[in-house]
């Protein structure tokens, strides 16, 4: 019997990864780059930006240089138009733009909030709202966390915006889908700037890291882009509002054993 499957690829499309100059951005900007792909990756830093184009550009992607700000929808829409331009439409957005704060419930300031709810839950509204006018079809991919199905001290801001992340995925997948698929990655526990330091060996919580996954460690963020890779495929046609974990088995890991 013959057998015909989409290919697992992103090949020919164009992405844009905002927070893609560090971290789990950074390497899915570098991902979807190596497989074909070309590729805007943007955040505030002009410097950062252009490192990050020049690292895409020797990988064979197209690109250009274009800060973005997701507090500011200007920024985006600056953002979106520059790309439409440049790469003549978009096939791909990933919102994977972060900030957090490490403050207890008792103790956090509301600016803290505000800051951390504007970029992670406010910027994946923004973007995805303005990005998917110019898109006639394709796949948006928002960043969540497990964090927001655990209760870990002093993330109270940065938990809930990922937990809404989640259920903006499911909504936004109902009414841009089909033509635009909204599904989030949902990644454990990751080893990046923001990361470094919290979560080292000898620390309690790299102890429960251990404890709970199949290969007793963190992830690199080069072990997020397969997941990428898919959601913005074609293979992906029949995936819509989903939010795919990417975690090794902590989130069903046995506690404390």
């Amino acid at each position: 019997m013959d057998y015909e499957h989409t290919p697992v690829t992103v090949a020919g499309k164009r992405a844009v990864v905002v927070g893609g100059t560090s971290g789990i951005g950074r390497a899915l900007a570098h991902g979807f780059a190596a497989d074909g792909a070309d590729v805007v990756a943007t955040s505030r830093g002009a410097e950062s930006v252009a490192e990050t184009a020049a690292e895409l550009r020797d990988l064979g992607a197209e690109t250009i240089e274009e800060t973005c700000d997701v507090t500011d929808r200007e920024s985006l829409v600056d953002l979106r138009d520059a790309t439409v331009d440049a790469l003549g439409g978009i096939d791909v957005l990933v919102a994977s733009q972060s900030a957090i704060s490490r403050s207890n419930l008792a103790d956090g300031t509301e600016e803290e909030w505000q800051t951390v709810f504007d970029v992670q839950l406010d910027g994946t509204y923004r973007a995805t709202q303005i990005f998917a006018e110019r898109m006639d079809e394709g796949a948006i991919i928002p960043i969540s966390s497990i964090s927001n199905g655990l209760a870990i001290p002093n993330l109270v801001p940065y938990t809930t915006a990922k937990g809404g992340i989640d259920a903006f995925t499911r909504v936004a997948a109902e009414e841009l889908g089909p033509e635009i698929r909204v599904n989030a990655i949902r990644p454990g526990f990751v080893r990046t700037e923001q990361t470094g330091g919290t979560y080292d060996e000898g620390t309690e919580r790299h102890a429960e890291i251990a404890r709970r996954t199949t290969t007793g460690r963190l992830a690199d963020p080069q072990e997020i882009v397969g997941a990428a890779i898919y959601l913005a495929s074609d293979a992906a046609s029949y995936t819509n509002g989903t939010v795919l974990t990417v975690d090794d088995g902590f989130t069903h890991g046995a506690f404390g054993e």
